[in-house]
């Protein structure tokens, strides 16, 4: 599970090709929920709310860059994000079998952790 994390935030920080199965981005965001979660529980003892901003800004692009790409495994633009409950049913739809004109299917890589993010 923290492989993926790593993998989503510290290798691909701003990678908007290729395309990221469901459970890169399922993973991400579950990871980066309890991250945030832990963060602010501790800048609200340690009085510095500004660490749960912080973590925010710095996953910010991460986030964006793996929707995206999960966006693509579905056959489609990165610009559907932006339409507000549509986006949810379109992120926990299934991708597309074979190859799209965002790249190949990353569910036919045995060893998909190392395929996260590449085209």
């Amino acid at each position: 599970m923290f492989e993926w994390y790593k993998k989503v935030v510290f290798e691909n920080y701003a990678n908007f090709e290729g395309r990221a199965r469901r459970s890169e981005y399922w993973w991400f965001v579950l990871m980066n929920f309890i991250i945030s979660i832990i963060i602010n529980v501790i800048g609200f003892f340690t009085k510095l709310p500004i660490l749960g901003t912080a973590y925010s800004l710095a996953v910010f692009i991460p986030s964006i860059a793996v929707a995206i790409r999960r966006m693509h495994d579905i056959d489609k633009s990165g610009w559907y994000l932006l339409i507000p409950v549509y986006n949810i049913v379109l992120l926990a739809t299934e991708g597309n079998y074979g190859e799209n004109e965002y790249g190949s299917d990353p569910k036919n890589n045995i060893d998909s952790i190392n395929e996260i993010g590449q085209e």
